[in-house]
């Protein structure tokens, strides 16, 4: 096994302090949904695929988005916090995680008028009632696309029930043991369709104004804060853009940046797209980062975090020196490779974080 270089240590296997949390290196399991669970319950395969990565070294685990209500499911087999019942499998996820030294969150969501679609394996759009799926909510009475539910526009009093909904999520989540939460108001779900008048059409103070169209999220985001304890870390997930014109873009995202930082967000986790089928996205080599970037430098007290085609060691170092974001959120290769992060020490001339019963899997050339 190698020993710790003579030289400074890379960026991305310094230490962060959020609140009172350390993580020992930037390096992020990003949500990603498994449509693996039943009734929202986790099970053995959850507990085997984030176990892998408890065991990887990562300076934060993240589970797929935990649906808040059965109605903001993306699919019937989504994960959940919306009932007491659900605590307990993933409690022993996390006491699985910390037992090892790792450092575990969950992100709470509504999927709006993106519920009720299969998942992708299983086919596209609208699940039938009769073949489990359910009716669905939304800003207003707009599809997502023509094979997708037709929503019901919200009343007041839906706002309300999803708002404590979240809260109550953010309760169990504290008590199955969880190190962070994040609020997903990304990718085209419930809290995103407010925030772009793509999806927004709403006349009432929940729409037309940016000030309106953010009212719910930043809502939202106080209930949670009240319910989730004060000294853990508190992450929002944002799509920074549409990329449509007429839709949500970065510098409104900048904007809600700064009202987010005042309701006592610690981390702003910065990816994009995800609202309409008109979105023109120009992919690349961590093509969302210049949307971290321009958060992280004009709200400078908000831990930054980026995401998207980030695919090695070099590259998220890079980012990080250039000061584009503070955290590097890693999807598909982690899910390609679980030891992405010994492999990235090593080539970086730093010792693995590895967990006894697989230090003999560590060499000095991976």
């Amino acid at each position: 096994m190698t020993q710790p270089s003579a030289t400074v240590t890379p960026l991305l296997f310094t230490p962060l302090k959020i609140d009172s949390l350390t993580l020992p290196n930037r390096v992020v399991l990003s949500p990603m949904c498994m449509y693996s669970a039943q009734n929202g319950l986790a099970n053995e395969f959850h507990q085997v695929h984030l176990g892998q990565y408890a065991l990887s070294g990562l300076g934060l685990i993240f589970t797929e988005a935990a649906a808040v209500s059965p109605e903001g499911r993306i699919s019937p087999e989504d994960l959940g916090l919306w009932d007491d019942s659900q605590i307990l499998p993933l409690g022993r996820i996390t006491d699985f995680a910390h037992a090892h030294g790792a450092l575990i969150g969950i992100q709470l969501a509504h999927a709006g008028r993106k519920a009720s679609t299969y998942a992708p394996w299983r086919g596209r759009g609208m699940v039938p009632i009769e073949q489990g799926g359910w009716s669905v909510i939304g800003p207003d009475g707009r599809a997502f696309h023509e094979l997708y539910p037709v929503p019901s526009a919200m009343t007041t009093d839906d706002i309300a029930r999803v708002t404590a909904d979240f809260a109550s999520a953010a309760r169990r989540a504290e008590m199955a043991g969880f190190d962070v939460v994040e609020v997903h108001a990304a990718h085209g779900y419930l809290l995103h369709q407010f925030l772009s008048p793509l999806a927004n059409s709403r006349t009432d103070k929940y729409g037309g104004s940016f000030e309106n169209r953010v009212r719910f999220l930043l809502e939202v985001v106080r209930a949670v804060r009240a319910s989730w304890p004060s000294h853990k870390p508190l992450f929002v997930r944002l799509s920074a853009t549409d990329w449509a014109p007429g839709g949500w873009d970065e510098f409104q995202t900048v904007d809600l940046a700064r009202l987010l930082r005042y309701e006592g967000v610690d981390v702003l986790d910065i990816s994009s797209g995800g609202l309409t089928t008109e979105q023109r996205i120009t992919v690349g080599s961590a093509y969302q980062t210049p949307f971290a970037a321009m958060v992280r430098r004009e709200v400078p007290d908000l831990i930054v975090m980026t995401v998207g085609q980030i695919e090695t060691p070099e590259r998220a170092e890079g980012l990080l020196l250039n000061g584009d974001a503070d955290l590097i959120a890693l999807g598909r290769p982690l899910l390609g490779d679980p030891h992405w992060v010994w492999k990235a020490a090593v080539a970086m001339g730093v010792k693995p974080q590895v967990v006894p019963p697989y230090e003999r899997g560590t060499r000095t050339t991976l």
